[in-house]
């Protein structure tokens, strides 16, 4: 739930004048659809925050991956930093394994060959610039 410091109730879903949007944006996440995600087995993305925000620099998604599901290796040419918020699962980045559950923190080089296997269902934010972005997102 999105609380504010004033005492008039606010909208669930605040969108300011695009002559503010680089200044602030407040969602509420619950609102945005979950979208399977291409390539992946069991896996689901919301985009939170993308350059179509506004967002000039990073981009947010939350990605539900359920027990069992799984992001094929993969790389491309940017990095991103990922928290996971429920569930355990396995990552696999370049050679080396994790396990990794909720509070795991994880930096993902750019270039770096990576996987990811739900043992649970997974909640997990991904952050990355937006040169990773796809198109229709910009």
């Amino acid at each position: 739930m999105i609380t504010r410091s004033r005492t008039e109730p606010p909208p669930l879903y605040v969108m300011p004048p695009l002559s503010l949007m680089s200044k602030f944006l407040v969602k509420d996440v619950e609102s945005i659809p979950f979208q399977p995600v291409p390539q992946a087995s069991g896996t689901y993305i919301k985009w939170v925050f993308s350059p179509k925000d506004g967002a000039p620099n990073f981009s947010m998604r939350l990605f539900r991956v359920e027990a069992g599901g799984k992001i094929p290796e993969h790389s491309h040419p940017w990095e991103h930093e990922i928290l996971v918020l429920r569930g355990r699962g396995r990552i696999r980045i370049g050679s080396e394994e994790f396990e990794v559950g909720e509070g795991s923190a994880i930096y993902v080089p750019p270039n770096e060959p990576h996987e990811y296997l739900a043992h649970e269902e997974m909640l997990f934010l991904c952050m990355i610039p937006n040169e990773g972005v796809p198109p229709e997102l910009k």
